[in-house]
C-alpha cells in the first residue's frame, strides 16, 4: 500500500519524531493491522529525511509517497486511490 503524505501546519494525522512537523495522509482504507505497519514505515521515512539535517526543511516540499517511488505518475495514482482532494497534489 502506498500513502500520499503532505506537510501541514494545521490538523495533522502524524508528526515527525525528529522535528515535529505535521503531516496529513491520504490512503486507501485498510485493516488496522495494515495501517499500524504503514505508520511504522511512514515514521522510518520521516526519520530518514533527516539524515543530513534536523530541521523541518529536511522533508520534501509539497507531497511525497511512502514507500517512495521514482515514477512521476505514482503520486497521482495514490492520490486517486486515497481520494486526495486536488489541493493536496
Amino acid at each position: 500500500m502506498q500513502v500520499l503524505c503532505k506537510s501541514t501546519n494545521g490538523n495533522a494525522e502524524t508528526h515527525c519524531c525528529v522535528c515535529g512537523q505535521g503531516f496529513v495522509m491520504f490512503w486507501e482504507r485498510q485493516s488496522r493491522t495494515e495501517r499500524v505497519q504503514v505508520m511504522k514505515e511512514i515514521q522510518n521515512t520521516l526519520r530518514h529525511h533527516h539524515r543530513n539535517q534536523n530541521r523541518k526543511e529536511a522533508h520534501p516540499h509539497g507531497t511525497f509517497l511512502v514507500p517512495e517511488w521514482n515514477d512521476s505518475t505514482s503520486a497521482t495514482v495514490a492520490a486517486i486511490r486515497g481520494h486526495a482532494p486536488s489541493w493536496a497534489l
